[in-house]
């Protein structure tokens, strides 16, 4: 078993972020942020060419309810989405959530996580 979901997309890196956008508000996601990797390591001074956007994504409603069981879930939170360039092909992932709701050991947040995850990859899925 992965503890990520990756797929890939002919689509540019902006036009999937942009299909993301999209997807993810039909699922009631909103991004919180839109982060270019890429760019913050170069400003640093590193030699990182590769493009690579990290989409912070949350459902507040989700949220809540997760927190009400177990605020330590919050170091899960925001989700994470990435977008990046890799061998020529844009790619896009995240770490599933029952794979980080499984180190809590709750029945009932493996049932939130399931519910999330399976909403989050098929934002994906639908953004390709």
């Amino acid at each position: 078993m992965s503890f990520h979901y990756t797929v890939e997309t002919d689509k540019s890196i902006d036009e999937t972020v942009k299909a993301m956008e999209t997807t993810l508000k039909e699922e009631q996601f909103g991004v919180l942020w839109d982060f270019d990797l890429t760019a913050k390591l170069q400003e640093k001074g590193m030699d990182f060419d590769s493009p690579y956007r990290v989409l912070e994504v949350c459902n507040p409603k989700e949220a809540d309810r997760v927190l009400k069981e177990d605020k330590v879930i919050g170091y899960f939170l925001p989700c994470k989405i990435v977008v990046y360039e890799d061998a020529g092909k844009t790619k896009i992932g995240l770490p599933k959530p029952t794979t980080l709701i499984d180190l809590a050991n709750s029945e009932k947040l493996t049932e939130i996580a399931t519910d999330v995850e399976n909403r989050l990859m098929r934002c994906i899925d639908q953004a390709i």
